[in-house]
């Protein structure tokens, strides 16, 4: 018995046998493919374009913004702006009445978020996480209010704050005459109105948010803690909520964000007059407003910024080094 042993060269194993198409033959050779003109032309116009209006309507204007900050400006001309240092500053801070209750209230707002509907949320959240029946149509009627605008919302909520056909008045029975509550034009009430319509709204922002970190969890550290006897709330306290870390940052900084710039709702209620002064009102006001401030508007938005960053930051960095030395 003979075995034939046939010995081929590098050229002659190179050489693609007869009837092979080049396609397949390039295919052979690690399935490398080289991007075409075209190809090229179209991944640069898909990156290029969102980068250069990213570039253009936030880099560009937040930094125009800042400069603007210390100059008058009327908006007519670029011929027209002066450079006037800090005098913005100083006017905002002694001299604007509207300005330290607008800051408050941008606190109060952040106050109500963090307290009631993020619990509530976090609530909805671990109820959800069990897979009780209808989960899914639970899920989609809470996060709702998250998907509709906050204008459509606002114009919601007028009709359920109306004084006269409203729905609160008409089941306390204050629809009548010498007895309307008005929930939108009392400068007593309506902050609290509108942050009721925005924990609405947020309720569902937070159960989204917790539910996909739950769904993180490892199941392992459920079992174990009901082998070692725990109950499920000494579970949650104890092993399911310190997992939630990462989760609970970017819950504080969403909210946090949401506070700071909470304008929609505000602004269909009332404007922001009579008691409901926000930031965010008073830099549209006096940007697009009738006086066209820009110089001066443009110093309430650095303020807000500082402020934004000056809570968000220590905290990240904070939690960056828990994170690091675990």
């Amino acid at each position: 018995m003979t075995t034939d042993t046939t010995t081929k060269s590098p050229e002659a194993a190179a050489v693609p046998p007869p009837g092979a198409s080049p396609a397949r033959t390039r295919a052979t050779h690690g399935h490398r493919r080289l991007l075409t003109h075209r190809d090229r032309f179209t991944l640069a116009l898909m990156a290029g374009v969102p980068t250069i209006l990213h570039v253009l309507l936030v880099w560009v204007t937040a930094i125009a913004s800042i400069f603007l900050a210390f100059t008058t400006w009327d908006g007519i001309g670029f011929d027209s702006i002066k450079w006037v240092g800090l005098d913005n500053f100083k006017q905002l801070f002694n001299d604007n009445p509207q300005f330290w209750p607008a800051v408050q209230h941008n606190v109060i707002w952040f106050v109500v978020l963090i307290l009631i509907p993020t619990p509530f949320g976090l609530f909805l959240a671990v109820q959800l996480d069990k897979r009780i029946r209808f989960s899914r149509v639970y899920q989609t009627a809470f996060f709702l209010p998250v998907v509709i605008s906050m204008a459509c919302i606002g114009f919601v909520w007028q009709l359920v704050y109306n004084p006269d056909t409203g729905l609160i008045n008409s089941i306390i029975g204050a629809n009548k005459p010498g007895h309307y509550i008005d929930w939108i034009g009392d400068p007593h009430l309506n902050l609290w109105a509108v942050l009721i319509a925005a924990s609405w709204r947020h309720t569902g922002y937070m159960m989204i948010l917790y539910l996909a970190g739950l769904k993180s969890v490892d199941p392992s550290l459920r079992e174990a803690s009901a082998l070692d006897g725990a109950n499920e709330w000494q579970t949650f306290k104890s092993v399911i909520f310190p997992t939630l870390r990462p989760t609970n940052t970017v819950v504080l900084v969403v909210t946090i964000i949401e506070a700071l710039r909470a304008f929609d709702l505000v602004f269909v209620f009332n404007k922001g007059a009579q008691g409901t002064e926000l930031l965010s009102i008073l830099v549209t006001n006096n940007i697009i407003g009738e006086s066209s401030r820009i110089g001066y508007g443009s110093a309430i938005a650095v303020v807000l910024l500082v402020i934004s960053l000056a809570v968000i930051i220590p905290y990240l960095i904070a939690t960056f080094r828990k994170e690091r030395r675990a």
